[in-house]
């Protein structure tokens, strides 16, 4: 290839990526722009439409992106120079973006794929540590101020009449004196009175609004000096119109609402980086990467979240370890231990009487990635082909990986390459929980456990191995489901009253005297295999004994084919405002 043509192939190829996610980046925006319509219409199963097609459109554009640059690089896409040149080019076409690190990352998954890149190749593609392009401002400022004026009822007011659709609320005036109460009584305890009212200087609410379910969430932050705390008004639109259904103001609070286990938020952002700073001033401890995630920009947050792992291991001098918690049948779990990460790769072969194969578990996680997770399902991120230094390892990790998971492990030198793995964020397993924790923490555990049960039924999800093992505590104190690689959903599931034995021959019987299908399901049973402690095992059975019941998920069964859709709210029953 003559050396003169490198220049123009560079700026061709960078040229034919901008395009394609610029048309990416146009559908996307189009898709959540639908989420107002569908709640002013109440179109919930429409909004979920939008929520499987949005979460299809990357892939694809990705795919379309990497056969035009394949077209237009042709043999030459194995040169060196070409790519670095290539990656210049298309970080000038960047300039004027609003999104310059959404263009980055979807640069990568082209290139990546088009190279055949295994690691980081520096010169090729963006990589964590580089200096970010400074994103293009928004055409407008992206939140409402709105100063200390009046009561605290007529700046409620204010805000939700900015913030009116094309359908009415119910009573407006109604949900401003509901509110005005609990945000006077949260500041009041917070920061005190002066002249009769209580202290902050302005309230700032984001332009955009947040849609997820049936949900429209309304995202600000109380200002007081140099200081900013959350202010979350969640809506919900029934037969009479729209109102205010909770205020959420603790950071607590606002963290579950924008939690790893809960499906993405549909919400415009102009410029994602200005809004990421914005709920960054209100949910500190959250990783930049989750924020990312949580508003539909999940590769983004996955490229952050590598960053982030590859900064901690900079700064670190700890080495990987075991996971605590019973050893799994189908995965390694491994972790740093100062880093909130776990990291789980697929063995080769499952002993008995896991029977599913690797591609069956890849699936459950890909559905896992398309489903309604509730606030009880963990977001788990794939990556592929990376590598770490071997001495970050410890012996005991080494030893289980190389032999249990050689066909993606292996080593090199001072290297040790991972074909694939999922990174999630780490909690606290169930039962190891219950043992160590006092006995009301471990019994409020233990009765979410059975909540989360029912919240995943409700959204068509039969965790399939119900035991302690495979859910977690998160740092909210909710319990979750990780374990995916028997996980189905309840309309596939055949849930039978277990028969009653004909004789004391069938009473004593060690194997089923009675037909099993491949897909039923006896929850009579399920108290025999769950390991729930004596000492709290009443409580549970008090509190959540029906779905030891075939009759409850029949129930759940009939709700899902007559096509209802139930939103899981991410705030408790107590934060709701009481209406009479």
């Amino acid at each position: 290839m003559p050396q003169e043509s490198i220049p123009e192939l560079a700026r061709r190829g960078a040229a034919s990526v901008h395009e394609s996610f610029s048309a990416y980046q146009a559908e996307f925006d189009h898709v959540t722009r639908r989420a107002r319509h569908r709640f002013e219409l109440r179109d919930w199963r429409g909004a979920h439409q939008d929520a499987v097609e949005r979460l299809a459109l990357r892939p694809r554009w990705v795919a379309r992106a990497l056969s035009d640059l394949l077209g237009v690089l042709g043999p030459a896409a194995a040169d060196p120079l070409l790519r670095e040149r290539m990656k210049a080019e298309y970080e000038r076409e960047l300039a004027l973006r609003p999104d310059p690190e959404i263009a980055r990352t979807f640069y990568n998954s082209v290139t990546r794929r088009s190279f055949g890149t295994v690691g980081v190749e520096r010169r090729a593609e963006f990589v964590a540590g580089e200096a970010e392009p400074r994103a293009a401002p928004p055409s407008a400022p992206i939140f409402l101020a709105y100063e200390r004026e009046g009561t605290t009822e007529e700046l409620v007011a204010r805000i939700l009449r900015d913030f009116a659709f094309s359908v009415p609320f119910r009573s407006l005036e109604r949900d401003a004196r509901l509110a005005a109460v609990e945000l006077d009584a949260h500041l009041a305890s917070t920061r005190g009175w002066a002249d009769g009212r209580p202290q902050f200087d302005r309230i700032e609410m984001l332009r955009s609004v947040f849609f997820r379910g049936k949900g429209a969430y309304l995202v600000g932050r109380i200002r007081h000096g140099a200081s900013a705390s959350p202010l979350i008004l969640p809506l919900l639109h029934g037969e009479g119109g729209v109102y205010v259904d909770a205020v959420l103001l603790s950071h607590h609070d606002a963290s579950i609402v924008f939690s790893f286990t809960r499906s993405y938020f549909h919400v415009e952002a102009e410029c994602p980086s200005a809004l990421i700073a914005f709920l960054k001033s209100i949910l500190p401890q959250k990783p930049l990467s989750e924020l990312y995630i949580a508003i539909g920009h999940n590769k983004h947050g996955k490229t952050m979240l590598y960053g982030e792992m590859v900064e901690h291991l900079a700064q670190t001098r700890d080495r990987f370890e075991l996971a605590r918690g019973d050893r799994g049948m189908v995965m390694i779990v491994f972790t740093l231990p100062s880093l909130d990460v776990v990291f789980k790769v697929i063995r080769d072969r499952f002993a008995p009487p896991k029977e599913a194969t690797r591609q069956e578990v890849m699936q459950k996680y890909a559905l896992v990635f398309r489903h309604d997770r509730a606030g009880r399902l963990v977001d788990a991120q794939e990556f592929e082909h990376l590598a770490f230094e071997r001495a970050r390892f410890s012996p005991e990790v080494l030893d289980e990986l190389f032999r249990e998971a050689g066909e993606t492990v292996r080593a090199d030198g001072d290297q040790v390459f991972i074909r694939h793995l999922y990174a999630e964020r780490r909690v606290t397993p169930l039962n190891l929980f219950i043992r160590e924790k006092d006995e009301w923490t471990a019994r409020d555990a233990l009765l979410d456990y059975g909540q989360a049960i029912r919240d995943l039924a409700a959204t068509n999800t039969f965790p399939g191995d119900l035991l302690l093992k495979n859910f977690g505590v998160t740092r909210t104190g909710r319990v979750i489901f990780y374990d995916y690689d028997e996980l189905c959903l309840v309309t596939d599931c055949t849930f039978r009253d277990l028969p009653r034995a004909r004789d004391d021959e069938d009473e004593t019987s060690g194997e089923p005297w009675f037909y099993v299908g491949e897909n039923d399901v006896f929850p009579e049973e399920f108290l025999k295999f769950l390991g729930l402690p004596d000492r709290l095992r009443g409580a549970f059975v008090s509190a959540h004994g029906e779905i030891l019941t075939a009759d409850f998920w029949r129930r759940m069964q009939a709700s899902h084919h007559a096509g209802e859709i139930v939103d899981i709210f991410p705030y408790k029953e107590s934060r709701r405002l009481q209406r009479r």
